[in-house]
């Protein structure tokens, strides 16, 4: 027993390996797809383009891992039942279950092993992933001269170059319009062509212009408005340092974004949650105190002044007995005092509503950390009892009935989750919609495997209707 074991875990092994990296693959190029444009341009190192991978292959783990065993086991069996090795199998006495048990073992622990990533290490991921790609989504395109077109990158300066040579250093008919005093065009320098280096440390460009002129209009003293005296200075040689520290990426400070309920783990989580119900309680409590001590009180202050005026507050007909002038003051009060109220309470019901979408967020990021564990499960026996029937193995018909199973289930969940996070259903219900609905299948697809159920096979459906018109032809 110990041998076909080891030999259905062998069969297994390579066939998850190679899907669950090539499942990796297809994610993480989606990625970078996704957000080339953010790269591209910015000459960013060769290292934080390598972490930021790095980072966001690992976060495909949760897409690919499913896949992988989905896929992976269907192939396996696929391929025994092709082969007529299941067949045989079953001829000595195992069922389906026990043939299949190594592998539910093997399922069971990387489910355990999906819990402890999503809720150990996929947060800490998600941060560096998170953190990273803002800071590189945020830095400045690289300074890059293209000829006969105007460079607005370097700050206070519009630098315009006609030629450039390959070596991408020496440049041709360079004209500068400097704008740090922010009076316009006002100097202006011109050479026939010069040179351009950045220092060791990346933080300066260093342009060395030659043969050139430098143009000056004098606006320091009142007279120089009216005369506009202008002040021309021929140069051989001229050197000027741009500060490049604008275009290094900066790292922003990674406590900005712990906020975030992708970046908590479950104990994080159960302590935002409860934080925020209370924050809800405490509010909706005190609302009510407010609203009572700021506006009841006003309008019996109110009525306490009429009172004052010798009129009867308590009579039903007080309001009859005051003067136009008085029954103005007390509409315009109480309008006031109700608009006041009705602006209160709709700010105060946005502010809940809006940390009530925080808990469903939160809720649905909690629930998360268990799908992933049974979504392998569950779609383990969809792909093990699946190859059983269809019995072709290989990259066939395996990847399109894995592909169609693995689309539905990301359909369902990507749909459940849209609505626990706008409060349609309740979290559990969203986030668990997909495992309730594809476990039934599961679970049929497992009896019929065991039965040797012909689910697949088109005669079985065709023999039936035959037979039925040959019976109404013999009738007739």
């Amino acid at each position: 027993m110990k041998t076909l074991y080891k030999f259905i875990l062998k069969s297994y092994v390579g066939p998850f390996v190679m899907t669950f990296f090539i499942a990796m693959f297809v994610f993480f190029m989606m990625f970078i797809f996704k957000y080339i444009d953010d790269f591209v341009g910015k000459g960013i190192d060769a290292s934080i383009l390598a972490e930021l991978f790095f980072y966001f292959s690992l976060t495909t783990i949760p897409m690919a891992l499913p896949l992988a065993i989905l896929l992976s086991s269907l192939m396996t069996f696929g391929n025994l039942g092709e082969h007529f090795e299941l067949t045989a199998m079953k001829s000595s006495g195992l069922s389906l279950q026990k043939v299949m048990s190594p592998l539910i073992a093997t399922t069971l622990c990387l489910s355990i092993a999906a819990f402890y990533f999503s809720n150990n290490i996929l947060p800490y991921t998600n941060l560096k992933a998170g953190s990273l790609l803002y800071d590189v989504r945020e830095s400045k395109p690289a300074l890059l001269f293209k000829e006969g077109v105007f460079n607005n990158s370097i700050q206070g300066f519009s630098i315009r170059v006609d030629k450039k040579e390959k070596d991408g250093k020496t440049l041709g008919d360079i004209m500068i319009y400097d704008h740090r005093d922010m009076k316009g065009n006002t100097t202006v320098l011109s050479a026939k062509w010069g040179r351009m280096e950045e220092t060791a440390d990346k933080m300066f460009l260093v342009l060395s212009l030659k043969d050139g002129v430098s143009y000056k209009e004098m606006n320091d003293n009142p007279k120089d408005i009216q005369t506009r005296p202008l002040v021309r200075d021929k140069f051989e040689e001229r050197v000027i340092r741009f500060d490049l520290s604008e275009f290094k990426m900066n790292r922003t400070n990674e406590d900005l974004f712990k906020s975030n309920y992708q970046m908590m783990t479950l104990a994080q989580l159960n302590v935002a949650a409860d934080s925020l119900t209370l924050k809800n309680e405490i509010r909706k409590n005190n609302f009510g105190k407010h609203l009572n001590n700021s506006y009841y009180s006003k309008s019996t202050k109110f009525i306490a002044q009429m009172d004052s005026n010798k009129i009867e507050a308590k009579s039903k007909d007080y309001f009859v007995n005051l003067s136009k002038a008085q029954k103005l003051n007390i509409i315009e009060a109480a309008t006031n005092m109700v608009r006041n109220a009705k602006a209160a309470a709709e700010g105060m019901d946005t502010d809940i509503m809006s940390e009530e979408y925080s808990i469903f967020r939160c809720n649905v990021e909690w629930h998360r950390k268990f799908t992933l564990s049974i979504a392998c499960l569950v779609l383990f026996f969809i792909g093990a009892p699946l190859g059983a029937i269809i019995r072709k193995g290989g990259l066939g018909m395996p990847v399109v009935v894995s592909v169609v199973f693995f689309i539905s289930f990301h359909i369902l969940s990507i749909t459940g989750e849209k609505l626990a996070k706008e409060g349609e259903v309740l979290p559990y219900q969203g986030m668990w919609m997909a495992t309730a609905i594809l476990l039934p299948i599961g679970i049929f697809l497992t009896i019929k495997a065991t039965s040797d159920s012909t689910l697949f096979d088109m005669n079985a459906y065709i023999d039936p209707v035959k037979k039925l018109f040959t019976r109404k032809k013999s009738v007739q």
